[in-house]
């Protein structure tokens, strides 16, 4: 188990100005992106146990993050053949 934040600039290397411009012209990624960090924060606080949670519970939040990433790495993969 790692305790490593998984921002979007890190999973992402690279990219870094296009998650700006699209967080910025497109309401959907940006609402991705959002929900991707607030689900990220969470599963960090858990992990240090700052907010502790059962696994249950961790394992839905790693679940839902990680259909987001894929969510946001596919309209980024869009953004770059456009």
């Amino acid at each position: 188990m790692s305790n490593t934040p998984h921002e979007l600039g890190d999973d992402f290397p690279g990219q870094a100005d296009l998650i700006h411009e699209m967080k910025t012209t497109n309401a959907h990624f940006a609402t991705l992106a959002d929900r991707y960090h607030e689900i990220n924060r969470t599963v960090h606080r858990a992990e240090t146990d700052v907010e502790p949670t059962d696994d249950l519970h961790m394992a839905e939040l790693r679940k839902e993050r990680m259909a987001l990433k894929d969510q946001i790495a596919a309209a980024l993969r869009a953004a770059q053949s456009t």
